[in-house]
């Protein structure tokens, strides 16, 4: 915007400095001409009344130097009387311009070697006589040149003059809308406290009034959203507490045991939701140099827990690639809530004695953890990755595989739902271990043939 500004400033002074200024110098030069030949007439206004006077050589000779341009004026007398016709000066106009103004009895002028000659026609009794006044081309142009660089130089000014002025107007008008522009990409980085001056042009005031206004809104919000999950993770700790305390008078059995681990396990997921919302951090963090965890070690855990449930349901359970480690940059807590997410899916939507296993593939750049069952399946897999839609059934709120997809792709990597070989539904957890740019939707042709290789290589 600033450089357009300069660019059709410059254009219209420009267009306006030469719409007056050729004019006004060719003005100039015709007055210079009419100048010079003004004073060549009145040399010759020296001469005519010694002509009407006498017609003699010598005294005419005389009055043509008092002049003092005896070089630069010729006096041509007509023949008369039986005399000869007389020159007096120098002559410089041809003989047939001569006869023509004395023919014609107007003044003209002729160019001649040098310059301009002047034919001034006098009518005396003896005839007409015509004055020849030699005006030079440099009195012609004579201050021409100096009121054209004048000229110049004027029209040079205005026009740099009106560029310095469209670049601060410019610079008045960009620096606002350049400040909008940071302050957006700070809004969308996620700072918060990202502000625009409200100045500058009256459209890019209201334009700065409104981005504070709607940034205003944008912490209020996520600052009301942040209050209400912790509000609602709070009142999950009475029912909690009673469960505790329930949980402590079952005895010393297993499955006393199990249930006491359970709720010990989610008043820690509580207190972790309700600090993740006051501190407004995310839940789910790429992991830094040297964080992560074993994925193997934390199959086995979650799968010692829910193999229990399984037990009373009759479920067949099977469990591969965990007999040695299986280092992701994970953080621990994370990865045991996706799969948490995934077998409570499994117990959830399929009929009790729906056999499932969970297999961990480990490849060079990925890991992949496959969690299959042999249940009906999913209709709809691409509505069952939809946040907040599930799988319609009830008490799905579809949060369960957005977690999952996330974590994945936290790392680069991502989240697929297909068939199984047991003959229901199968997740394909991809885990990227590289450290890629995380993979965006619709952008997945990599990361569909990283994970053929590696499930060829598994």
């Amino acid at each position: 915007m600033r450089w357009a500004l300069v660019k059709v400033c410059l254009a219209v002074t420009t267009m306006v400095v030469v719409a007056f200024a050729v004019p006004l110098g060719l003005v100039i030069k015709e007055m210079a001409r009419d100048r010079a030949f003004s004073n060549a007439e009145r040399e010759a206004a020296v001469v005519v009344p010694a002509l009407s006077i006498t017609t003699d050589r010598d005294q005419l000779e005389r009055v043509v130097a008092s002049a003092g341009s005896d070089d630069g004026m010729a006096v041509h007398l007509p023949a008369s009387d039986g005399r000869a016709a007389v020159d007096l000066g120098r002559q410089r106009a041809a003989d047939a311009d001569i006869a023509a103004v004395r023919k014609l009895g107007r003044a003209s002028t002729t160019e001649v070697p040098g310059g301009s000659a002047l034919l001034q026609p006098v009518a005396l009794s003896l005839g007409t006589v015509v004055i020849e006044v030699f005006v030079p081309e440099s009195e012609v142009s004579n201050g021409v040149g100096t009121a054209w660089a004048v000229l110049a130089a004027v029209g040079a000014a205005l026009v740099v003059g009106s560029v310095a002025v469209a670049d601060r107007l410019g610079v008045r008008m960009v620096q606002p809308a350049r400040r909008l522009v940071e302050g957006a990409h700070e809004l969308g980085e996620g700072k918060l406290g990202a502000r625009v001056p409200e100045e500058g042009p009256n459209e890019l005031r209201l334009a700065a009034v409104a981005f504070n206004s709607m940034a205003d809104q944008v912490v209020q919000l996520l600052a009301n959203e942040r209050e209400l999950a912790a509000d609602l993770s709070h009142r999950l700790r009475t029912p909690l507490t009673v469960l505790r305390l329930n949980a402590a008078s079952l005895g010393g059995s297993a499955a006393a045991e199990q249930t006491r681990t359970a709720v010990a396990q989610l008043e820690r997921e509580v207190d972790t939701i309700i600090r993740t919302a006051r501190e407004a951090k995310p839940q789910t963090a790429a992991a830094g140099p040297g964080a992560g965890c074993d994925a193997a070690e934390v199959v086995r855990e979650r799968m010692a827990f829910w193999s229990a449930l399984a037990e009373d349901e009759g479920r067949k359970v099977r469990t591969a690639g965990v007999d040695r480690p299986v280092r992701i940059p994970v953080a621990r807590t994370d990865l045991a809530a996706a799969l948490d997410a995934l077998l409570g899916n499994v117990f959830r939507h399929t009929p009790e004695g729906t056999a499932f296993a969970v297999d961990v593939h480990n490849g060079e750049d990925a890991v992949i953890v496959l969690v299959s069952d042999a249940g009906p399946g999913i209709r709809d897999p691409e509505a069952a990755m939809a946040r907040g839609r599930g799988s319609g059934t009830a008490g799905s709120t579809g949060l369960g595989l957005d977690i999952v997809r996330r974590l994945a792709e936290s790392t680069g990597g991502d989240v697929r739902i297909g068939s199984s070989v047991l003959g229901g539904t199968e997740v394909r957890l991809w885990i990227q271990l590289d450290g890629r740019e995380p993979v965006r939707r619709g952008h997945r042709g990599a990361v569909r043939r990283r994970r053929r290789a590696v499930a060829g290589r598994s």
